[in-house]
């Protein structure tokens, strides 16, 4: 099974829910499956089996969580599936679910038990044959790109004045700013938060060049632990981490000063720490999901290094995640920003120019993360991998970064 976690945001940036993409066959490595076989299974709702495995809070936390149905799984029972709780599972349906009365009372009944309705992929030709589901949605989600998005708005804020409306299909910062003020929106959706810079001069604030002179120095071969642990002691919070995770892991150890601290971690772990603690700092003034972005992406592609067959740059492939949205966090084109924190070798030609040994790694995973499962199944099938070990890396990144923010608060 395939699974990715889309984010939706609000005006201010902000998590507000995660839609839940799935696809249990890869029909490009299990062509049998394009037969008889491809209903398999349908009558389960993919989405709740995740989340009954992982549990709600590795996939969202105190979020909602959007579970995509189609017009068999509709008719599944829902409860034995999941023990989420009803009123932060929102199912998700589109169009290939038809108005008609056998459905409108299933989903009638979904409501009844505490469930949400989301619809989205409705063309305007499908408004007026939708009335039936439309009165018993929660949200509707509108396609920027394919519909006149602020008729539309006008058009359900009139008829149906219960329904939040989510944006969708937004692909620049500019396009979020022109909706976000024209108002009416409760939720926004796309790919605009990750979008690369490809130019700007802004001046790194004062505690981000501290985290980057940090970064610079444990990205240098054999650097001195003295030299990273006097910097981390300029930060109270990086202070207070370190000590607390060292303390853990050494029982009755007694460390008490920051040096001590980052010798009784050695040059390697306390390397990897800091590219992963600094991260938390340095993305602090930017929404939450860019960090969450980042430490998945890290973890993900350090967790498919065994898949490439590339054990021995699994190092390498955590930080070239890690440092993926680095153009985005300090507002400069990413040449620029790499060279802010000393990164170069296999990292940099894979994030700049594309190419190198960790650049096939970088790929699939920015293809994964969008759900476009059809590009995925198409390259695992050329590369002969298994898709299981893939969607393995991807659930245990999850669970890592679950534990990590648990660790942190």
């Amino acid at each position: 099974m395939f699974l990715a976690l889309v984010p939706l945001f609000d005006e201010n940036m902000a998590v507000r829910a995660y839609s839940i993409f799935s696809q249990k066959d890869n029909f490009f490595l299990n062509p049998m499956m394009l037969g008889t076989g491809q209903n398999d299974g349908a009558a389960r709702v993919e989405g709740l089996e995740l989340i009954e495995s992982m549990g709600m809070e590795t996939l969202s936390e105190d979020k909602e969580v959007f579970v995509p149905v189609n017009n068999i799984s509709v008719f599944s029972d829902v409860e034995s599936q999941c023990s989420a709780p009803h009123g932060r599972t929102v199912f998700l349906i589109d169009n290939t679910i038809p108005p008609v009365a056998i459905y409108v009372d299933r989903l009638r009944e979904l409501k009844k038990m505490g469930y949400k309705l989301a619809v989205r992929k409705l063309s305007v030709a499908d408004f007026e044959n939708w009335r039936q589901i439309l009165k018993l949605a929660d949200y509707v989600f509108l396609n920027s790109k394919k519909i006149a998005i602020d008729k539309a708005k006008l058009y359900f804020g009139k008829l149906y004045p219960q329904i939040k409306l989510c944006a969708g299909a937004i692909d620049t910062m500019d396009n979020f700013e022109a909706l976000k003020a024209s108002g009416g929106y409760q939720l926004y959706e796309g790919d605009f938060y990750r979008v690369p810079v490809t130019k700007g001069s802004h001046e790194v604030a004062p505690l981000k060049a501290n985290y980057i002179e940090l970064l610079n120095v444990v990205n240098n071969e054999n650097f001195e632990l003295n030299d990273a642990a006097d910097i981390i002691g300029r930060d109270t919070a990086l202070t207070i981490s370190l000590l607390k995770m060292v303390n853990r892991m050494t029982v009755n150890a007694g460390i008490t000063t920051i040096r001590h601290a980052a010798a009784m971690l050695g040059q390697k772990e306390l390397k990897k720490w800091i590219n992963t603690a600094v991260v938390n700092e340095l993305y602090a003034d930017k929404p939450s999901e860019i960090t969450r972005l980042s430490l998945l992406r890290a973890k993900f592609a350090e967790n498919l290094a065994p898949v490439f067959e590339v054990k021995n740059k699994a190092e390498e492939l955590f930080l070239m995640g890690l440092f993926s949205v680095l153009d985005v966090i300090l507002e400069k084109p990413m040449e620029e920003a790499l060279k802010m924190v000393m990164v170069a070798g296999d990292v940099r030609l894979a994030l700049i120019e594309g190419k190198g040994s960790l650049a096939p790694v970088y790929d699939l995973m920015k293809q994964y993360e969008s759900a476009n499962w059809q590009e995925v199944s198409r390259r695992l099938l050329l590369a002969d991998m298994d898709v299981e070990q893939v969607n393995n890396a991807y659930v245990d990144a999850l669970r890592w970064y679950r534990d990590l923010m648990s660790e942190e608060k």
